[in-house]
């Protein structure tokens, strides 16, 4: 859990260098989502393209903790950058959506200091106490559809 922890704050760095407005949530299983919102000026290629690049840039900048591969063997003691969600028609789970998971995990939005101060992948079970309380703090995600920003590329 500490290096897809490390990488979600790694990738977080990242789309800030790139002045990328970029959430977090957890997945309700075993990472993280990092989602940045985007005006709708690109289109499913172009967004895909740039997730399919920034996953290979990863992956080349450090081999032995990243891959940008799908398959199974490649994945073996990496992290996989999954950058397939951003293809047209391509599905994620949504934010507190449940997930067909032991103890029915939620899927939630967080904070990067959480994130960084522990926050599991899978730290939201359904009625759970620590899930209500998360539940009755302010929305993280608040702001957004505020925060969006067009891709550009070049």
């Amino acid at each position: 859990m500490k290096a897809v922890r490390a990488a979600a704050l790694e990738i977080h760095g990242r789309l800030d260098a790139l002045s990328l407005p970029n959430f977090v949530k957890t997945s309700g299983g075993k990472g993280y989502h990092v989602v940045v919102p985007l005006k709708p000026s690109a289109d499913w290629d172009e967004v895909k393209d740039f997730a399919h690049d920034f996953a290979r840039a990863l992956e080349q900048a450090a081999p032995d903790r990243y891959t940008a591969t799908l398959s199974k063997k490649a994945r073996t003691g990496k992290i996989f950058v999954d950058y397939l969600r951003n293809g047209r028609g391509s599905t994620t789970v949504a934010p507190y959506s449940s997930r067909a998971k032991k103890g029915a995990t939620v899927s939630m939005p967080a904070t990067w200091a959480e994130i960084e101060a522990g926050l599991a992948p899978n730290a939201f079970p359904i009625g759970d106490k620590t899930t209500l309380k998360q539940l009755a703090k302010a929305d993280p995600w608040a702001d957004f559809f505020k925060q969006s920003k067009p891709l550009k590329r070049g």
